[in-house]
């Protein structure tokens, strides 16, 4: 018995849920709009507390019932490998390595110094860090070739592999250019981020070509209508009038009067408004960079 919702055609998914799992309605579109695409260049850019998580591990369980997918490798902060790796497991049976130093060495160990980590499992999780250090990406690169058919890369924060200013190209980082030169060699790609846009629309074009180059060029400005098949934005406001079950957040000033002249909350005040004062004045003549 699946706990879950079922879509308008009973054809269309395969069951890609754990028992007890539940599934709210707004999740499945994604999925809907992943099945669409010849290939799933698909970014995902809900609000946080939307289920980011519960979205991608949907379409990369459906893709893999479908065979269209047979490795996933999910790149995401350190802090989030965990989480990631809980989640897969406990709502869509999916096993994931976390490849790490200490799953490096452990490979090392048991099968010997020249065997490439990469190559002992199908679905990885990976710190963004690791993505830039020649000592894990250079072995990634030779597992998947210029092209590895079957391949899904789901990259978490995906903002972070935008360019840091406005200018035409943007300045890239270590981070976006690693991006770049690993997510062309993925079939199939899939950004999360609450926060896709940075305001400047070269940046947001440039992360736009990375995950589909055929459809975005950085540099040229994207319309709205270019982003419909291959972007979801769904704000907790947007869905609370839909369906509800969002509590709406109410920001309540409380003043606080009658405190003594040394008591600890005016202190720190009076730091902080010392520490921008000596700020602005260091900073006043140094030149900006844009």
């Amino acid at each position: 018995r699946w706990n879950c919702v079922t879509a308008t055609d009973p054809n269309l998914f395969q069951s890609p849920f754990r028992a007890g799992i539940q599934i709210d309605a707004y999740q499945m579109e994604p999925l809907r709009m992943a099945l669409r695409l010849p290939r799933v260049n698909l970014f995902i850019a809900d609000d946080t507390g939307l289920g980011k998580t519960i979205e991608a591990g949907l379409i990369a369980r459906e893709l893999l019932l479908r065979r269209k997918v047979r490795t996933i490798v999910v790149a995401a902060p350190a802090s989030m490998l965990e989480q990631w790796k809980a989640e897969l497991e406990e709502r869509f049976g999916l096993l994931f390595e976390i490849l790490d130093r200490g799953y490096v060495a452990s490979v090392r160990r048991e099968r010997g110094f020249g065997v490439n980590p990469w190559r002992t499992h199908s679905r990885f999780l990976v710190s963004h860090n690791l993505l830039i250090e020649s000592e894990y990406a250079d072995p990634m690169r030779e597992w998947l070739g210029t092209f590895s058919p079957g391949s899904l890369l789901i990259l978490d924060e995906a903002h972070h592999a935008a360019p840091a200013s406005g200018v035409r190209y943007g300045i890239e980082t270590k981070f976006t250019r690693a991006v770049r030169d690993l997510a062309g060699r993925f079939e199939h790609r899939l950004f999360l981020s609450a926060t896709p846009h940075n305001g400047h629309s070269n940046s947001f074009s440039t992360l736009m070509e990375i995950l589909d180059p055929y459809r975005f060029t950085r540099g040229v400005k994207i319309r709205p209508k270019d982003l419909e098949e291959v972007l979801v934005r769904r704000l907790k406001e947007d869905l609370r009038e839909i369906q509800g079950g969002f509590p709406r957040r109410e920001v309540v000033r409380i003043p606080i009067t009658g405190l003594p002249d040394d008591a600890p909350e005016l202190l720190l005040s009076r730091l902080l408004d010392e520490y921008r004062t000596v700020r602005e004045a260091r900073f006043a003549g140094a030149n900006r960079r844009i």
